[in-house]
């Protein structure tokens, strides 16, 4: 099973980010609130630079701006910035 077909069987309303489908780490439920894609902030801005050929500095902007700064309700994806320790 595919993740876009995942997410569909898990709620057909859930809005998905355009080009980010390799990022999704799930779905983000909250009490009261209608569910959203969950995506994996740094992979997002790694698919820019693979994708798109951008410095990472260009994805990050690229990305707060039109993908992060995209308010479309409240089916709006949510980012994880996730912990990556150093090792």
């Amino acid at each position: 099973m595919q993740i876009r077909e995942w997410v569909s069987d898990f709620d057909p309303n859930i809005l998905l980010a355009d080009g980010f489908e390799e990022a999704i780490i799930g779905v983000c439920e909250r009490f009261g609130m209608e569910s959203v894609a969950a995506y994996n902030r740094n992979k997002c801005i790694q698919i820019l630079v693979d994708r798109d050929g951008m410095t990472y500095e260009e994805a990050e902007e690229f990305f707060e701006y039109n993908t992060l700064g995209a308010w479309v309700g409240d089916r709006t994806p949510v980012f994880i910035t996730t912990f990556e320790p150093n090792n």
